[in-house]
Protein backbone atom coordinates (compact mmCIF):
# COMPACT_ATOMS: atom_id res chain seq x y z
CA UNK A 1 0.00 0.00 0.00
CA UNK A 2 2.88 2.20 0.62
CA UNK A 3 4.34 1.43 -2.72
CA UNK A 4 1.65 2.31 -4.16
CA UNK A 5 1.13 5.69 -2.87
CA UNK A 6 5.19 6.84 -3.16
CA UNK A 7 4.42 5.81 -6.98
CA UNK A 8 1.21 7.76 -6.87
CA UNK A 9 2.86 10.41 -5.55
CA UNK A 10 5.18 10.18 -7.87
CA UNK A 11 3.22 10.81 -10.81
CA UNK A 12 1.59 13.50 -9.35
CA UNK A 13 5.12 15.38 -9.39
CA UNK A 14 5.80 14.36 -12.51
CA UNK A 15 2.88 16.13 -13.75
CA UNK A 16 3.60 19.23 -11.99
CA UNK A 17 6.42 19.20 -13.79
CA UNK A 18 4.80 19.31 -16.69
CA UNK A 19 2.21 21.91 -16.12
CA UNK A 20 5.20 23.67 -15.27
CA UNK A 21 7.19 23.34 -18.12
CA UNK A 22 3.91 24.38 -19.79
CA UNK A 23 3.44 27.88 -18.00
CA UNK A 24 7.43 28.54 -18.72
CA UNK A 25 7.03 27.83 -22.76
CA UNK A 26 3.41 29.79 -22.73
CA UNK A 27 5.36 32.87 -21.36
CA UNK A 28 8.43 32.20 -23.39
CA UNK A 29 6.06 32.53 -26.24
CA UNK A 30 4.44 35.57 -24.77
CA UNK A 31 1.18 34.23 -23.16
CA UNK A 32 0.82 34.88 -20.11
CA UNK A 33 -2.80 34.23 -19.09
CA UNK A 34 -1.44 31.19 -17.02
CA UNK A 35 -4.35 29.31 -17.34
CA UNK A 36 -3.97 25.78 -17.78
CA UNK A 37 -3.96 23.19 -21.01
CA UNK A 38 -7.19 22.08 -22.16
CA UNK A 39 -7.41 18.46 -22.60
CA UNK A 40 -9.13 19.19 -25.98
CA UNK A 41 -9.11 15.61 -27.83
CA UNK A 42 -9.41 16.96 -31.69
CA UNK A 43 -10.34 14.92 -34.31
CA UNK A 44 -7.86 14.16 -36.94
CA UNK A 45 -7.93 17.17 -40.19
CA UNK A 46 -9.37 16.34 -43.63
CA UNK A 47 -9.01 12.60 -44.11
CA UNK A 48 -6.95 11.60 -46.72
CA UNK A 49 -5.10 14.61 -46.64
CA UNK A 50 -1.77 15.15 -44.10
CA UNK A 51 -1.84 15.36 -40.41
CA UNK A 52 -0.87 17.37 -38.04
CA UNK A 53 3.03 15.88 -36.58
CA UNK A 54 1.36 15.90 -33.64
CA UNK A 55 -1.01 13.35 -34.41
CA UNK A 56 -3.61 11.78 -31.93
CA UNK A 57 -2.70 8.55 -32.83
CA UNK A 58 -0.40 6.66 -30.97
CA UNK A 59 1.75 3.37 -31.38
CA UNK A 60 -0.19 0.15 -30.89
CA UNK A 61 -0.11 -1.08 -26.49
CA UNK A 62 2.70 -3.57 -27.76
CA UNK A 63 5.02 -0.54 -28.08
CA UNK A 64 4.22 -0.58 -24.01
CA UNK A 65 2.44 2.59 -24.21
CA UNK A 66 5.36 4.48 -25.20
CA UNK A 67 4.02 8.16 -27.35
CA UNK A 68 5.85 8.05 -30.60
CA UNK A 69 6.15 11.80 -30.57
CA UNK A 70 8.59 11.73 -27.90
CA UNK A 71 11.37 8.95 -30.14
CA UNK A 72 10.59 11.57 -33.19
CA UNK A 73 11.79 14.78 -30.58
CA UNK A 74 14.56 13.48 -29.69
CA UNK A 75 15.90 13.88 -33.01
CA UNK A 76 17.78 10.13 -32.72
CA UNK A 77 15.50 7.14 -32.05
CA UNK A 78 13.54 5.88 -34.62
CA UNK A 79 10.21 3.76 -35.16
CA UNK A 80 10.64 0.79 -36.65
CA UNK A 81 8.71 1.33 -40.62
CA UNK A 82 6.99 5.13 -39.98
CA UNK A 83 4.66 5.41 -42.67
CA UNK A 84 3.99 8.34 -44.55
CA UNK A 85 0.67 10.25 -45.31
CA UNK A 86 -0.23 11.06 -48.32
CA UNK A 87 1.29 12.30 -51.74
CA UNK A 88 3.83 15.45 -50.55
CA UNK A 89 4.97 13.91 -47.11
CA UNK A 90 8.70 13.96 -46.89
CA UNK A 91 10.11 10.60 -48.19
CA UNK A 92 11.86 9.11 -44.91
CA UNK A 93 8.85 9.68 -42.92
CA UNK A 94 9.19 12.63 -40.95
CA UNK A 95 7.46 15.96 -41.08
CA UNK A 96 8.67 19.58 -39.88
CA UNK A 97 6.19 21.23 -37.50
CA UNK A 98 6.06 23.51 -34.47
CA UNK A 99 7.67 21.94 -31.03
CA UNK A 100 5.41 19.91 -28.85
CA UNK A 101 3.68 21.33 -26.30
CA UNK A 102 2.57 19.92 -22.38
CA UNK A 103 -1.12 19.88 -23.97
CA UNK A 104 -0.21 17.71 -26.88
CA UNK A 105 2.10 15.11 -24.87
CA UNK A 106 -0.84 15.29 -22.33
CA UNK A 107 -3.32 14.41 -25.59
CA UNK A 108 -0.57 11.95 -26.90
CA UNK A 109 -0.47 9.92 -23.12
CA UNK A 110 -4.05 9.83 -23.10
CA UNK A 111 -4.74 8.05 -26.55
CA UNK A 112 -1.90 6.19 -25.77
CA UNK A 113 -3.59 4.66 -22.45
CA UNK A 114 -7.23 4.65 -24.85
CA UNK A 115 -5.29 2.27 -27.07
CA UNK A 116 -3.88 0.12 -24.70
CA UNK A 117 -7.54 -0.66 -23.02
CA UNK A 118 -7.82 -4.16 -22.24
CA UNK A 119 -4.28 -4.81 -22.34
CA UNK A 120 -1.42 -4.66 -20.03
CA UNK A 121 -1.47 -1.63 -17.97
CA UNK A 122 1.35 0.52 -18.46
CA UNK A 123 3.90 0.37 -15.68
CA UNK A 124 3.92 3.83 -13.98
CA UNK A 125 7.70 4.57 -14.34
CA UNK A 126 7.49 4.21 -17.87
CA UNK A 127 4.47 7.04 -18.11
CA UNK A 128 6.68 9.04 -15.66
CA UNK A 129 9.33 8.43 -17.85
CA UNK A 130 7.49 9.76 -21.11
CA UNK A 131 6.13 12.65 -19.33
CA UNK A 132 9.12 13.77 -17.53
CA UNK A 133 11.15 13.53 -21.77
CA UNK A 134 7.84 15.09 -22.95
CA UNK A 135 8.15 18.07 -20.35
CA UNK A 136 11.84 18.76 -20.87
CA UNK A 137 11.33 18.81 -24.53
CA UNK A 138 8.80 21.31 -23.85
CA UNK A 139 10.49 23.55 -20.97
CA UNK A 140 14.15 24.13 -23.32
CA UNK A 141 12.93 25.98 -26.38
CA UNK A 142 15.97 27.64 -28.23
CA UNK A 143 13.79 29.80 -30.35
CA UNK A 144 10.43 31.27 -30.16
CA UNK A 145 7.41 29.00 -31.51
CA UNK A 146 7.24 30.95 -34.52
CA UNK A 147 10.45 30.31 -35.24
CA UNK A 148 11.49 26.84 -33.85
CA UNK A 149 11.34 23.73 -35.53
CA UNK A 150 11.89 19.81 -35.25
CA UNK A 151 11.60 16.60 -37.10
CA UNK A 152 8.61 14.63 -35.98
CA UNK A 153 7.33 11.20 -37.53
CA UNK A 154 4.23 11.66 -39.16
CA UNK A 155 1.56 9.04 -37.64
CA UNK A 156 0.24 7.00 -40.81
CA UNK A 157 -3.40 8.37 -41.83
CA UNK A 158 -6.61 6.76 -40.06
CA UNK A 159 -9.20 5.28 -41.20
CA UNK A 160 -8.70 7.11 -44.94
CA UNK A 161 -10.90 4.43 -46.41
CA UNK A 162 -13.69 5.83 -44.92
CA UNK A 163 -13.92 9.08 -47.09
CA UNK A 164 -13.57 7.55 -50.27
CA UNK A 165 -16.66 5.73 -51.47
CA UNK A 166 -15.42 4.13 -54.63
CA UNK A 167 -12.67 1.44 -55.01
CA UNK A 168 -11.42 3.90 -57.99
CA UNK A 169 -10.72 6.45 -55.34
CA UNK A 170 -9.14 4.16 -52.68
CA UNK A 171 -6.76 3.17 -55.07
CA UNK A 172 -6.10 6.78 -56.41
CA UNK A 173 -5.38 7.63 -52.86
CA UNK A 174 -2.89 5.14 -52.93
CA UNK A 175 -1.28 6.67 -56.09
CA UNK A 176 2.80 7.61 -55.18
CA UNK A 177 2.03 7.19 -51.67
CA UNK A 178 4.21 5.26 -48.86
CA UNK A 179 0.46 4.38 -46.94
CA UNK A 180 0.44 0.28 -47.43
CA UNK A 181 3.20 0.36 -50.19
CA UNK A 182 5.59 -2.58 -50.28
CA UNK A 183 7.90 -1.79 -53.06
CA UNK A 184 9.88 1.21 -54.74
CA UNK A 185 11.55 2.60 -57.96
CA UNK A 186 14.45 4.43 -58.30
CA UNK A 187 13.58 5.85 -61.73
CA UNK A 188 15.95 7.99 -63.94
CA UNK A 189 19.59 8.15 -64.03
CA UNK A 190 22.47 10.47 -62.55
CA UNK A 191 21.62 13.46 -60.59
CA UNK A 192 17.36 13.00 -62.25
CA UNK A 193 16.58 9.65 -60.23
CA UNK A 194 13.66 9.91 -58.08
CA UNK A 195 12.44 7.32 -55.57
CA UNK A 196 8.69 6.37 -56.15
CA UNK A 197 6.48 4.24 -54.15
CA UNK A 198 4.13 1.38 -55.13
CA UNK A 199 1.94 -1.42 -54.57
CA UNK A 200 2.53 -4.52 -55.92
CA UNK A 201 -0.80 -6.14 -56.30
CA UNK A 202 -2.24 -2.64 -57.95
CA UNK A 203 0.95 -2.97 -60.63
CA UNK A 204 0.52 -6.63 -61.40
CA UNK A 205 -3.18 -6.25 -61.81
CA UNK A 206 -2.23 -3.32 -63.99
CA UNK A 207 0.44 -4.66 -66.03
CA UNK A 208 1.73 -8.29 -67.44
CA UNK A 209 4.87 -7.47 -67.59
CA UNK A 210 5.24 -6.26 -63.28
CA UNK A 211 2.80 -9.66 -62.98
CA UNK A 212 5.73 -11.88 -64.41
CA UNK A 213 8.06 -9.29 -62.03
CA UNK A 214 6.61 -9.90 -58.69
CA UNK A 215 4.86 -13.03 -59.11
CA UNK A 216 7.01 -15.15 -61.98
CA UNK A 217 8.73 -18.54 -61.31
CA UNK A 218 11.73 -15.31 -61.80
CA UNK A 219 10.17 -13.58 -59.26
CA UNK A 220 12.24 -10.62 -57.56
CA UNK A 221 12.04 -10.34 -53.76
CA UNK A 222 13.45 -6.62 -53.98
CA UNK A 223 12.02 -4.18 -52.17
CA UNK A 224 14.02 -1.47 -54.28
CA UNK A 225 14.20 -1.83 -58.48
CA UNK A 226 15.82 0.22 -60.69
CA UNK A 227 14.94 1.85 -63.73
CA UNK A 228 17.95 3.84 -65.43
CA UNK A 229 16.25 3.74 -68.94
CA UNK A 230 12.35 4.65 -67.95
CA UNK A 231 11.92 8.66 -67.42
CA UNK A 232 10.57 9.90 -63.88
CA UNK A 233 7.42 11.98 -65.37
CA UNK A 234 6.41 8.87 -67.81
CA UNK A 235 6.62 6.72 -65.15
CA UNK A 236 4.51 8.63 -62.69
CA UNK A 237 1.65 8.76 -65.66
CA UNK A 238 1.86 4.98 -66.60
CA UNK A 239 1.30 4.59 -62.53
CA UNK A 240 -1.34 7.00 -62.48
CA UNK A 241 -3.18 5.09 -65.18
CA UNK A 242 -2.64 2.32 -63.78
CA UNK A 243 -4.18 3.52 -60.16
CA UNK A 244 -6.91 5.39 -61.44
CA UNK A 245 -7.46 4.98 -65.43
CA UNK A 246 -6.45 8.61 -65.28
CA UNK A 247 -4.80 10.02 -68.40
CA UNK A 248 -1.64 12.75 -67.94
CA UNK A 249 0.17 13.55 -71.31
CA UNK A 250 1.45 16.17 -72.87
CA UNK A 251 3.60 17.38 -75.61
CA UNK A 252 6.79 17.00 -73.61
CA UNK A 253 5.86 13.61 -72.44
CA UNK A 254 3.77 11.74 -74.43
CA UNK A 255 6.77 10.12 -76.50
CA UNK A 256 9.26 8.54 -73.66
CA UNK A 257 5.05 7.74 -71.81
CA UNK A 258 4.68 5.76 -75.02
CA UNK A 259 7.75 3.79 -74.25
CA UNK A 260 7.00 3.03 -70.70
CA UNK A 261 3.68 1.74 -71.99
CA UNK A 262 5.24 -0.63 -74.21
CA UNK A 263 8.00 -1.23 -71.85
CA UNK A 264 5.43 -2.40 -69.48
CA UNK A 265 2.57 -4.02 -71.87
CA UNK A 266 -0.16 -1.66 -70.93
CA UNK A 267 -1.95 -1.32 -74.33
CA UNK A 268 -4.56 1.01 -72.81
CA UNK A 269 -2.40 3.85 -72.16
CA UNK A 270 -0.54 3.52 -75.69
CA UNK A 271 -3.88 4.08 -77.21
CA UNK A 272 -4.29 7.32 -75.20
CA UNK A 273 -0.62 8.12 -76.94
CA UNK A 274 -1.28 7.33 -80.12
CA UNK A 275 -4.57 9.30 -80.36
CA UNK A 276 -2.50 12.29 -78.97
CA UNK A 277 -0.02 12.30 -81.61
CA UNK A 278 -2.93 11.92 -83.75
CA UNK A 279 -4.94 14.83 -83.10
CA UNK A 280 -1.65 16.66 -82.51
CA UNK A 281 -0.30 15.78 -85.85
CA UNK A 282 0.77 18.70 -88.21
CA UNK A 283 2.66 19.26 -91.58
CA UNK A 284 5.29 20.72 -89.76
CA UNK A 285 6.23 17.36 -86.90
CA UNK A 286 5.36 14.69 -89.29
CA UNK A 287 8.69 13.37 -89.57
CA UNK A 288 9.53 13.51 -86.03
CA UNK A 289 6.36 11.71 -85.35
CA UNK A 290 7.05 9.71 -88.88
CA UNK A 291 10.44 8.91 -87.09
CA UNK A 292 9.59 7.79 -83.46
CA UNK A 293 6.41 6.03 -84.88
CA UNK A 294 8.61 3.64 -86.74
CA UNK A 295 10.68 3.53 -83.72
CA UNK A 296 7.90 1.90 -81.42
CA UNK A 297 6.29 0.02 -84.25
CA UNK A 298 2.89 1.52 -84.45
CA UNK A 299 1.73 1.22 -88.04
CA UNK A 300 -1.21 2.90 -87.53
CA UNK A 301 0.32 6.09 -86.26
CA UNK A 302 3.04 6.27 -89.15
CA UNK A 303 0.59 5.60 -92.05
CA UNK A 304 -1.10 9.22 -90.73
CA UNK A 305 2.28 10.78 -90.70
CA UNK A 306 2.59 9.57 -94.34
CA UNK A 307 -0.62 10.41 -95.55
CA UNK A 308 -0.18 14.05 -93.91
CA UNK A 309 3.35 14.15 -95.86
CA UNK A 310 1.88 13.11 -99.00
CA UNK A 311 -0.76 16.06 -98.58
CA UNK A 312 1.70 18.62 -97.38
CA UNK A 313 4.76 17.50 -98.49
CA UNK A 314 6.28 21.15 -99.25
CA UNK A 315 5.71 22.38 -96.06
CA UNK A 316 6.67 18.65 -94.33
CA UNK A 317 10.15 19.11 -95.92
CA UNK A 318 10.62 22.53 -95.18
CA UNK A 319 9.66 21.63 -91.36
CA UNK A 320 13.08 21.87 -88.93
CA UNK A 321 12.20 18.25 -87.79
CA UNK A 322 13.06 17.00 -91.20
CA UNK A 323 17.00 16.84 -91.00
CA UNK A 324 16.62 15.33 -88.11
CA UNK A 325 15.16 11.40 -89.12
CA UNK A 326 17.14 8.96 -89.88
CA UNK A 327 18.19 7.09 -93.41
CA UNK A 328 15.50 4.67 -93.26
CA UNK A 329 12.72 6.87 -92.79
CA UNK A 330 13.71 9.19 -95.79
CA UNK A 331 14.06 6.22 -97.89
CA UNK A 332 10.72 4.79 -97.29
CA UNK A 333 9.12 8.62 -98.02
CA UNK A 334 11.24 8.80 -101.35
CA UNK A 335 9.96 5.50 -102.72
CA UNK A 336 6.23 6.48 -102.08
CA UNK A 337 4.50 7.84 -105.52
CA UNK A 338 2.33 9.70 -103.80
CA UNK A 339 4.38 12.82 -103.01
CA UNK A 340 3.00 16.36 -103.74
CA UNK A 341 5.94 17.87 -104.78
CA UNK A 342 8.23 18.21 -107.74
CA UNK A 343 11.48 16.24 -108.20
CA UNK A 344 13.66 19.40 -107.69
CA UNK A 345 12.26 20.34 -104.52
CA UNK A 346 12.98 17.01 -103.16
CA UNK A 347 16.18 16.94 -104.31
CA UNK A 348 17.41 19.85 -102.81
CA UNK A 349 15.51 18.61 -99.33
CA UNK A 350 18.14 15.36 -99.87
CA UNK A 351 20.63 17.31 -99.89
CA UNK A 352 19.83 19.57 -96.98
CA UNK A 353 19.47 15.96 -94.75
CA UNK A 354 22.97 15.16 -96.50
CA UNK A 355 24.47 18.19 -94.89
CA UNK A 356 22.94 17.55 -91.76
CA UNK A 357 23.95 13.45 -91.45
CA UNK A 358 27.50 14.39 -92.16
CA UNK A 359 27.75 16.90 -89.43
CA UNK A 360 26.32 13.37 -87.31
CA UNK A 361 28.78 11.19 -88.83
CA UNK A 362 31.62 14.06 -88.08
CA UNK A 363 32.58 13.86 -91.61
CA UNK A 364 33.03 17.62 -94.24
CA UNK A 365 29.82 18.08 -96.04
CA UNK A 366 31.73 17.06 -99.58
CA UNK A 367 29.76 16.38 -102.93
CA UNK A 368 31.96 12.99 -101.82
CA UNK A 369 30.40 12.50 -98.55
CA UNK A 370 27.05 13.65 -99.54
CA UNK A 371 26.66 11.13 -101.57
CA UNK A 372 27.84 8.75 -99.54
CA UNK A 373 25.80 9.22 -96.50
CA UNK A 374 22.78 9.43 -99.23
CA UNK A 375 23.09 6.06 -99.92
CA UNK A 376 20.27 3.96 -101.52
CA UNK A 377 17.92 7.34 -101.40
CA UNK A 378 19.76 8.87 -104.19
CA UNK A 379 18.80 6.38 -106.42
CA UNK A 380 15.09 7.22 -105.41
CA UNK A 381 15.12 10.74 -106.66
CA UNK A 382 13.39 10.64 -110.07
CA UNK A 383 15.59 13.11 -111.93
CA UNK A 384 13.96 11.95 -115.37
CA UNK A 385 10.84 13.96 -113.92
CA UNK A 386 12.37 17.44 -113.45
CA UNK A 387 12.79 19.34 -116.75
CA UNK A 388 16.08 20.08 -118.30
CA UNK A 389 15.80 23.92 -117.29
CA UNK A 390 15.58 22.58 -113.59
CA UNK A 391 18.22 19.51 -113.80
CA UNK A 392 20.36 22.04 -115.64
CA UNK A 393 20.07 24.41 -112.55
CA UNK A 394 20.54 22.18 -109.62
CA UNK A 395 21.42 18.78 -109.75
CA UNK A 396 23.60 18.51 -112.70
CA UNK A 397 25.63 21.43 -110.48
CA UNK A 398 25.79 19.90 -107.50
CA UNK A 399 28.56 17.24 -107.75
CA UNK A 400 27.12 14.73 -105.89
CA UNK A 401 26.15 12.47 -109.15
CA UNK A 402 28.65 11.27 -111.57
CA UNK A 403 29.61 12.68 -114.92
CA UNK A 404 28.25 9.38 -116.60
CA UNK A 405 24.60 9.88 -115.08
CA UNK A 406 24.85 13.93 -115.66
CA UNK A 407 25.25 12.99 -118.94
CA UNK A 408 22.75 10.21 -119.38
CA UNK A 409 20.14 12.26 -118.28
CA UNK A 410 21.13 14.79 -120.40
CA UNK A 411 20.53 12.39 -123.22
CA UNK A 412 17.26 11.37 -121.56
CA UNK A 413 16.11 15.01 -121.70
CA UNK A 414 17.11 15.86 -125.18
CA UNK A 415 16.66 12.80 -127.74
CA UNK A 416 14.54 10.33 -128.49
CA UNK A 417 14.40 7.45 -128.23
CA UNK A 418 15.81 8.27 -125.00
CA UNK A 419 18.69 6.32 -123.12
CA UNK A 420 17.99 4.09 -120.54
CA UNK A 421 18.64 5.72 -117.25
CA UNK A 422 19.73 4.58 -113.42
CA UNK A 423 16.75 6.43 -112.07
CA UNK A 424 13.03 6.03 -111.71
CA UNK A 425 10.67 7.76 -114.29
CA UNK A 426 7.46 7.18 -112.90
CA UNK A 427 5.33 9.74 -111.86
CA UNK A 428 4.32 10.67 -108.30
CA UNK A 429 0.59 11.69 -108.12
CA UNK A 430 0.41 13.20 -104.69
CA UNK A 431 -3.41 11.52 -103.66
CA UNK A 432 -4.35 7.88 -103.88
CA UNK A 433 -7.28 6.89 -106.45
CA UNK A 434 -7.83 6.77 -109.84
CA UNK A 435 -7.40 10.15 -111.87
CA UNK A 436 -10.57 11.50 -112.98
CA UNK A 437 -11.79 14.64 -115.41
CA UNK A 438 -14.95 16.56 -116.38
CA UNK A 439 -15.28 17.92 -119.91
CA UNK A 440 -17.63 21.03 -119.59
CA UNK A 441 -17.96 21.60 -123.93
CA UNK A 442 -20.83 19.09 -125.88
CA UNK A 443 -18.74 20.09 -129.10
CA UNK A 444 -15.95 20.63 -130.93
CA UNK A 445 -14.87 23.43 -133.53
CA UNK A 446 -12.20 25.01 -134.96
CA UNK A 447 -11.04 28.01 -135.18
CA UNK A 448 -9.71 29.43 -132.06
CA UNK A 449 -6.58 32.62 -132.02
CA UNK A 450 -4.17 33.87 -129.47
CA UNK A 451 -2.56 36.99 -129.21
CA UNK A 452 -1.31 36.71 -125.76
CA UNK A 453 -4.24 37.06 -123.84
CA UNK A 454 -5.22 34.72 -121.01
CA UNK A 455 -8.30 32.42 -121.79
CA UNK A 456 -10.27 32.40 -118.24
CA UNK A 457 -12.76 30.71 -116.62
CA UNK A 458 -14.17 31.35 -113.10
CA UNK A 459 -15.53 27.81 -111.36
CA UNK A 460 -16.43 26.00 -107.79
CA UNK A 461 -17.02 22.74 -106.66
CA UNK A 462 -19.08 21.56 -103.87
CA UNK A 463 -16.25 18.93 -101.64
CA UNK A 464 -12.65 19.01 -101.81
CA UNK A 465 -10.45 17.88 -104.32
CA UNK A 466 -6.87 18.71 -105.73
CA UNK A 467 -6.07 19.54 -109.69
CA UNK A 468 -3.30 18.18 -111.24
CA UNK A 469 -3.88 19.73 -114.99
CA UNK A 470 -5.99 20.81 -117.72
CA UNK A 471 -7.14 19.03 -121.11
CA UNK A 472 -6.39 22.01 -123.92
CA UNK A 473 -7.14 22.24 -127.50
CA UNK A 474 -4.43 21.85 -130.24
CA UNK A 475 -3.94 22.95 -133.62
CA UNK A 476 -6.37 22.99 -136.81
CA UNK A 477 -3.07 22.51 -138.50
CA UNK A 478 -1.96 19.23 -137.98
CA UNK A 479 0.91 18.43 -135.60
CA UNK A 480 1.94 21.88 -133.68
CA UNK A 481 3.92 22.52 -130.75
CA UNK A 482 2.71 25.06 -128.37
CA UNK A 483 4.27 27.11 -125.57
CA UNK A 484 1.52 27.44 -122.71
CA UNK A 485 1.20 28.88 -119.01
CA UNK A 486 -1.50 27.48 -116.98
CA UNK A 487 -2.77 29.11 -113.67
CA UNK A 488 -5.28 28.36 -110.78
CA UNK A 489 -5.89 31.70 -109.04
CA UNK A 490 -8.31 32.43 -105.61
CA UNK A 491 -10.67 35.00 -107.48
CA UNK A 492 -11.11 36.44 -104.19
CA UNK A 493 -8.36 37.42 -103.39
CA UNK A 494 -6.51 37.35 -106.25
CA UNK A 495 -3.62 34.64 -105.29
CA UNK A 496 -1.67 32.30 -107.99
CA UNK A 497 -2.39 28.91 -106.05
CA UNK A 498 -0.64 26.91 -109.15
CA UNK A 499 0.89 27.60 -111.74
CA UNK A 500 3.18 26.04 -114.81
CA UNK A 501 5.15 27.23 -117.73
CA UNK A 502 5.57 24.14 -120.03
CA UNK A 503 3.91 22.90 -123.51
CA UNK A 504 2.21 20.56 -125.33
CA UNK A 505 2.49 18.81 -128.66
CA UNK A 506 -0.83 18.25 -130.29
CA UNK A 507 -0.93 15.87 -133.62
CA UNK A 508 -3.92 17.94 -135.22
CA UNK A 509 -6.94 15.98 -134.28
CA UNK A 510 -10.08 17.67 -132.39
CA UNK A 511 -8.69 16.11 -129.02
CA UNK A 512 -7.82 17.41 -126.29
CA UNK A 513 -3.95 17.76 -124.73
CA UNK A 514 -3.07 16.78 -121.29
CA UNK A 515 -1.38 20.05 -119.15
CA UNK A 516 0.16 19.28 -115.62
CA UNK A 517 0.51 21.50 -112.81
CA UNK A 518 4.21 20.87 -111.34
CA UNK A 519 1.80 20.44 -108.08
CA UNK A 520 -1.23 19.52 -107.23
CA UNK A 521 -3.76 22.69 -106.39
CA UNK A 522 -5.94 22.18 -103.22
CA UNK A 523 -9.61 23.18 -104.21
CA UNK A 524 -12.05 23.49 -101.29
CA UNK A 525 -16.12 23.60 -101.24
CA UNK A 526 -17.86 26.50 -102.24
CA UNK A 527 -14.82 28.95 -103.19
CA UNK A 528 -14.76 30.72 -106.53
CA UNK A 529 -11.19 29.71 -108.54
CA UNK A 530 -10.34 31.01 -112.07
CA UNK A 531 -8.32 28.77 -114.36
CA UNK A 532 -5.87 30.19 -116.52
CA UNK A 533 -3.99 28.96 -119.77
CA UNK A 534 -2.10 31.44 -121.79
CA UNK A 535 -1.11 29.37 -125.00
CA UNK A 536 1.69 30.32 -127.83
CA UNK A 537 1.02 29.14 -131.26
CA UNK A 538 -1.20 29.07 -134.14
CA UNK A 539 -5.07 28.99 -134.41
CA UNK A 540 -6.93 26.01 -132.36
CA UNK A 541 -10.14 23.85 -132.18
CA UNK A 542 -12.24 25.34 -129.42
CA UNK A 543 -15.62 24.57 -127.61
CA UNK A 544 -18.96 24.88 -127.99
CA UNK A 545 -22.42 24.37 -126.28
CA UNK A 546 -20.71 24.51 -122.87
CA UNK A 547 -22.57 23.41 -119.61
CA UNK A 548 -22.86 25.94 -116.42
CA UNK A 549 -22.94 22.54 -113.96
CA UNK A 550 -20.67 19.29 -115.11
CA UNK A 551 -20.73 16.78 -112.33
CA UNK A 552 -18.79 13.75 -112.22
CA UNK A 553 -19.79 10.26 -110.23
CA UNK A 554 -17.19 7.97 -109.03
CA UNK A 555 -17.80 4.19 -110.50
CA UNK A 556 -16.43 2.45 -107.70
CA UNK A 557 -17.88 4.87 -104.31
CA UNK A 558 -20.95 6.93 -106.06
CA UNK A 559 -19.47 10.02 -105.07
CA UNK A 560 -20.07 13.27 -107.06
CA UNK A 561 -18.15 15.84 -107.83
CA UNK A 562 -20.39 18.83 -108.71
CA UNK A 563 -18.02 21.65 -110.61
CA UNK A 564 -20.03 25.11 -111.46
CA UNK A 565 -18.78 27.63 -114.52
CA UNK A 566 -18.99 31.10 -113.98
CA UNK A 567 -18.01 34.16 -116.56
CA UNK A 568 -14.48 35.49 -115.41
CA UNK A 569 -14.58 39.16 -115.93
CA UNK A 570 -12.20 40.89 -117.85
CA UNK A 571 -9.52 40.08 -120.42
CA UNK A 572 -10.17 36.37 -120.91
CA UNK A 573 -9.76 36.22 -124.87
CA UNK A 574 -13.38 35.65 -125.34
CA UNK A 575 -13.37 32.08 -123.03
CA UNK A 576 -16.57 31.80 -121.67
CA UNK A 577 -19.32 29.10 -120.33
CA UNK A 578 -20.51 28.80 -123.41
CA UNK A 579 -17.56 28.72 -125.74
CA UNK A 580 -13.78 28.55 -125.52
CA UNK A 581 -10.64 27.09 -124.17
CA UNK A 582 -9.74 24.96 -121.24
CA UNK A 583 -12.36 22.26 -122.07
CA UNK A 584 -11.23 19.87 -119.13
CA UNK A 585 -10.49 20.06 -115.47
CA UNK A 586 -8.32 16.75 -114.32
CA UNK A 587 -8.20 16.21 -110.55
CA UNK A 588 -8.13 13.58 -107.87
CA UNK A 589 -10.81 13.46 -104.63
Amino acid sequence: MKLWLSRLLDIHKTMKCVVYAYAKFKMAAGDNSGRPPCLNFSGPGPLGNSQPSNSVFSMPASNGGAVGAAGGAQGGARRPNPQLGPVGGDSNGVSTGAPPTAQNSLQQSAAAGAAAAGAMATPASNMATTAASNASQAAAPTATPAAASVLVYREPVYNWQATKSTVKERFAFLFNNEVLSDVHFLVGKGMGVQRIPAHRFVLAVGSAVFDAMFNGGMATTSTEIELPDVEPAAFLALLKFLYSDEVQIGPETVMTTLYTAKKYAVPALEAHCVEFLKKNLRADNAFMLLTQARLFDEPQLASLCLENIDKNTGDALAAEGFTDIDLDTLVAVLERDTLGVREVRLFGAAVRWAEAEAHRQQLQPTPENKRKVLGKALTLIRFPLMTIEEFAAGPAQSSILTDREVVSLFLHFTVNPKPRVDFIDRPRCCLRGKECSITRFGQVESRWGYSGTSDRIRFSVNRRIFVVGFGLYGSIHGPTDYQVNIQIIHTDSNTVLGQNDTGFSCDGSANTFRVMFKEPVEILPNVNYTACATLKGPDSHYGTKGMRKVTHESSSTGTKTCFTFCYAAGNNNGTSVEDGQIPEVIFYT
